[in-house]
């Protein structure tokens, strides 16, 4: 019988599957190997064969990443390379695709880096709470760097273009060497003692990262963690990260984009005092329009309290009111007059005699119906009473003892002896029947 159950892959679909799995099942990582086999077509892209002793990897490089790395690779050259462990699908072959690939000779110094910016990031120095924000209009800027490094010259030139009217204050520094992280300490404690900056800049250009320990020293960090000054740093390139740029209150890709950072354009400065300016200048326009209405105003109420005007007013005020008091009083009498009439007429509808002959008619019926009804009470409370008494007598417990029945209590009549168990010999006893009571003891 033929199986039916069977799940049958294309060679390309199993590819496919293989391929997700080893993108999902392996994080990127870092191998260490010597390149042989290195092939470089005319794409641009690398392929070559990463070995130890025993055993080699495929490996691709591809031109977008390629640019990244400051090495260029050459057959029998150990490097440390970092990337994903993936598959050509075409051929089915296992590979390492390449992102990044330095020499391994570096490869200590990145551990150092690696293992100082975890333990300074649990610290908390690289948490955004504690950054600075920079000055939005700084009175003098501070540079940090080599005073004959190209970087300097493109820092000068950004501020000298976009604000001529800020002074720059130099700290010159070594850069790059045993004493470079030293002298940039001092360098910032310095500006910290004058506190004539408003923002600092720690600048240098671009290199590999032994070019870049100095940046990567933990003194120097602490030193710019504790600063009360906003430090910005341009060091290197856009790929380059130091343990300075996490600390510093803010990382610019480059020395010039950190000059733009900390710098106001004065063409938008223009811009904007000229924005102000027409500004002020419509306020201070609607403020004398305002006085001027306001002017016009005070000058007409000036005529108004001008004192023939005022005659002239109130007599045309007192005849107004003259013509509405005659009136008020023709309206006012005329309404007297009709209430006089409906008094009138109302008295004559409502006599007393008639209304004192139906009152004296009400009253007589109702001490009739009183009569009546106290009768009839009377009868009912009678009949009441007859029929209680009868009810009271038929449980009267004398009637009881008249039929040769007795009561016994005991001696202070407190308690009914209703069982010769309350009683033992000696117990003097009350026993009542219908014409009196006797004493007695019990033998």
């Amino acid at each position: 019988m033929k199986n039916t159950n069977r799940t049958i892959l294309k060679v390309s679909e199993l590819n496919a599957e293989v391929s997700l799995f080893l993108k999902q099942g392996f994080p990127l990582l870092w191998v260490e190997g010597e390149i042989s086999n290195l092939a470089r077509p005319a794409s641009g892209h690398l392929y070559f064969s990463l070995k130890d002793s025993t055993a080699q990897i495929r490996c691709t490089l591809f031109k977008n990443r390629s640019r990244y790395i400051n090495v260029k690779p050459q057959n029998g050259q150990k490097v440390l390379l970092r990337g994903r462990i993936g598959l050509y699908e075409a051929r089915g072959e296992f590979q390492l695709i390449a992102e990044y690939m330095e020499d391994a000779g570096i490869g200590l110094l990145q551990k150092q880096f690696e293992a100082l910016k975890t333990k300074l990031a649990a610290k908390g120095w690289f948490d955004p709470l504690f950054k600075q924000s920079l000055p939005v209009y700084p009175k003098q800027i501070g540079i940090i760097s080599s005073p004959t490094a190209a970087a300097l010259r493109d820092i000068l030139n950004i501020l000298k273009r976009r604000c001529p009217h800020i002074p720059v204050l130099i700290y010159p520094t070594a850069v790059q060497g045993s004493q470079a992280a030293l002298q940039i300490e001092n360098a910032i404690r310095q500006a910290n003692i004058d506190q004539s900056c408003d923002v600092l800049i720690i600048a240098r250009g671009g290199g590999s990262l032994e070019d870049l320990v100095a940046f990567n020293d933990e003194n120097l960090a602490s030193t710019i963690y504790e600063t009360t000054i906003p430090i910005v740093t341009g060091i290197g390139h856009e790929i380059d990260f130091t343990i300075a740029d996490f600390v510093a209150d803010q990382r610019a890709p480059t020395p010039s984009a950190a000059a733009e950072l900390v710098s106001p354009d004065s063409e938008y400065l223009k811009r904007d005092l000229q924005q102000f300016r027409q500004k002020m200048l419509r306020r201070i326009q609607a403020k004398f329009k305002q006085k001027n209405e306001q002017i016009a105003w005070l000058s007409k109420r000036l005529e108004q309290q001008d004192p023939a005007y005022q005659l002239q007013q109130q007599s045309q005020q007192l005849d107004a009111l003259k013509t509405r008091l005659t009136l008020n009083i023709q309206q006012q009498l005329k309404d007297k007059q009709n209430a006089i009439q409906l008094t009138k007429k109302r008295l004559s509808t409502n006599s007393p005699a008639d209304r004192i002959r139906n009152q004296q008619q009400k009253l007589r019926q109702k001490i009739k119906l009183l009569h009546h009804a106290i009768k009839v009470n009377i009868t009912a409370k009678r009949s009441h009473l007859t029929l209680q008494t009868t009810r009271l007598d038929a449980i009267n417990p004398l009637k009881t003892l008249e039929r040769g029945y007795a009561i016994i209590t005991d001696n202070k009549k407190q308690k009914v002896i209703s069982s010769v168990r309350q009683l033992k010999t000696g117990d003097k006893i009350n026993i009542q029947v219908k014409d009196g009571e006797i004493i007695s003891k019990v033998l």
